[in-house]
């Protein structure tokens, strides 16, 4: 455990590719193994029965299994070593299986994919929850009015539920994407010394079912030790995940500046500064930002190491070894920090409405029968006949002007309305930065349709995933 673990990683990823979890996953594969063999004839039942017996990680000697490592270029061999003494001080003679048929990689391998297979399943627990979260945050605020911001400038007004559906949107996308992957990543990992299984003889494509049924992974058409592309493809996933978490962090982060702070992390005893203790920083965003920083890199050497020479790699295989593992607990710390985050966010409904009224130097909030400038507040029925998008360039013109100028206007020249049929015109200067008195109504009814029926389809699909059923 290191001082960093609860700020970047979760407790139960870490255990997931703990040293004592990763030793007893090749354990199971050698005590499988030797079953496998047993049940087809190859070892006898009662080498596999004293085999079984001996494979367990409190009989392993760390200190002599991390020296003889670095002699040896990988933890499966002094393993073995080990294993084969232990199980010879039983019975020299199931001694002689141990191992049968296999090589290192093959032990290495299988281990990791078991250990990617209890990593996805948790990480699909942590998906779960977050999405939860999202669905609640989503539904409570579909109405809730706030600025849309595009280019970090105020757009057109949005609700936060809006906004939070768009994360919803993307982590459900996730996880049906982990779905998939379980599918046809897990798989296992036994060729031999070469991949070809040829000192199991005839014997071998039977043994290779067989190991599969017990460790209850998928058996590959041909071993994979130097094609890569499964586990490539699951960090990919990963690192996408963890940047669309980035992306709620960075959106959540931007929303909690001093001069903004229409939202704000859960009220704790963290967020302080050491000088400055009005402060509450945004720590669980930091957290998951740093992850998105981090993963990009770690990815990038996976992909790297793909390029591995001939049946066996050198020096590319090894560079998985924890940069896997890495990435798996940056993914799981930074579902962590979402889930808090999430779950303890405070929303400010009345700070979000109030900067719908704070105009600025040529913005421009448009609805069909709306238009909000900086220094004119103008409200008219639009020619049915034409699209109100004609009417930009003309509102454009009307609020540089008023802006260029920075004047009281009490008239517009006629030539600037002849695209519209004015009802009711009514000019104010708002001086900068101040926030008008005059609030308009909240967004009209269209819009809230566009919204609720976006978020009703998003939080169907959540649930349909949950159930692992195809929406109809």
């Amino acid at each position: 455990m290191t001082l960093f673990d609860r700020l970047f990683y979760s407790g139960p990823m870490l255990a997931v590719f703990s040293d004592e979890h990763r030793i007893q996953r090749m354990l199971d594969f050698e005590s499988a193994l030797a079953s496998a063999e047993a049940s087809i004839g190859v070892v006898p039942f009662e080498a596999s029965v004293t085999i079984a017996e001996a494979c367990k990680v409190e009989k392993v000697n760390y200190a002599r299994l991390r020296d003889d490592a670095a002699q040896s270029g990988n933890l499966a061999i002094p393993l073995v070593r080990q294993l084969t003494a232990a199980v010879n001080e039983i019975s020299p003679d199931a001694a002689r299986y141990v191992h049968l048929g296999a090589t290192s990689q093959d032990v290495i391998d299988t281990a990791l994919v078991l250990q990617v297979r209890e990593a996805l399943r948790l990480i699909d627990s942590q998906l779960l929850r977050l999405n939860e979260g999202l669905v609640e945050l989503a539904g409570c605020h579909a109405q809730t009015a706030m600025p849309g911001r595009t280019w970090l400038q105020h757009a057109v007004p949005i609700t936060f539920g809006w906004k939070a559906a768009g994360w919803l949107d993307a982590t459900l996308r996730h996880q049906s994407r982990l779905l998939e992957l379980s599918g046809r990543s897990l798989v296992l990992q036994f060729g031999g010394a070469a991949g070809t299984l040829a000192s199991l003889g005839r014997d071998g494509p039977a043994v290779s079912r067989r190991l599969a049924e017990i460790l209850g992974l998928d058996e590959a058409d041909i071993s994979w030790h130097s094609n890569r592309d499964r586990l490539a493809e699951i960090v990919a996933h990963l690192g996408i995940l963890i940047a669309s978490l980035g992306k709620i962090a960075h959106d959540i982060s931007l929303l909690m500046q001093t001069e903004v702070a229409e939202v704000s992390e859960a009220a704790n005893e963290g967020g302080g500064s050491s000088t400055m203790p009005h402060k509450r920083n945004p720590v669980a965003c930091s957290s998951i930002i740093a992850a998105a920083n981090r993963a990009p890199g770690l990815i990038a050497t996976v992909i790297l190491a793909m390029g591995q020479e001939h049946e066996r790699g050198l020096g590319n295989w090894q560079a998985e070894w924890e940069t896997i593992p890495e990435i798996f607990n940056l993914c799981s710390g930074a579902l962590g920090k979402s889930i808090e985050l999430i779950a303890g966010l405070n929303i400010d409904p009345e700070r979000m409405s109030s900067k719908l009224f704070q105009w600025r130097s040529r913005r421009i909030w448009a609805s069909r029968q709306r238009i909000f400038s900086s220094s004119v507040c103008v409200e008219w029925p639009l020619k049915a006949s034409e699209p109100s998008l004609t009417f930009l360039p003309t509102i454009k013109t009307s609020a540089a002007c008023c802006h260029e100028n920075n004047l009281r206007i009490n008239s517009i020249p006629t030539s600037i309305l002849e695209a519209v049929t004015p009802q009711s015109i009514e000019y104010c200067h708002v001086p900068q930065p101040q926030v008008s008195r005059r609030r308009p109504a909240s967004l009209n009814t269209s819009a809230r349709e566009v919204i609720s029926n976006a978020l009703v389809q998003k939080i169907f699909r959540y649930w349909c995933s949950r159930t692992r059923l195809a929406p109809t």
